[in-house]
């Protein structure tokens, strides 16, 4: 038996891998989600694919890194209902977020704040109900990092 290569060796020494875990959403209007998303937060619509106003699956990237996917409302049996969820989003300038979202419209939950952790952080929600924080927090070291 071999030993599996780490991350680091799988993606180049030093080099974070792409991302693997992506938050996902099911939406009632997904268009105007996308359409929000842009406008509001600064995501970037990579592709969409559906017909109409269906959408069966949409990328969208976050500019500093990594990234959101979502589709429309389908009867897929109840596997996928749709609920909101919330998503941490790391920005190196909130602020700027937070005054791009409140020129779109959208409903802030909490302005921006200091924590007791030492992130710059505040939170809205879409027009799905959906929780969205962004912040400067990047997450504690990988262990054997």
């Amino acid at each position: 038996m071999t030993n599996p290569m780490t991350t680091a060796e799988a993606s180049g020494a030093g080099q974070a891998p792409p991302p693997q875990v992506w938050p996902a959403f099911r939406a009632r209007d997904a268009r105007a989600l996308i359409r929000f998303l842009v406008d509001a937060f600064g995501f970037e619509e990579t592709v969409t694919y559906g017909e109409g106003g269906r959408v069966d699956h949409a990328q969208l990237d976050w500019p500093e890194g990594g990234g959101v996917m979502l589709g429309s409302v389908c009867d897929d049996g109840g596997q996928w209902p749709v609920e909101s969820t919330g998503c941490y989003v790391v920005t190196a300038d909130p602020d700027a977020v937070h005054a791009r979202a409140v020129a779109a419209g959208a409903e802030i939950v909490r302005p921006p704040y200091d924590t007791d952790h030492g992130s710059r952080d505040f939170a809205a929600r879409d027009p799905e109900g959906n929780l969205w924080q962004f912040g400067t927090y990047r997450g504690e070291p990988r262990r054997g990092a």
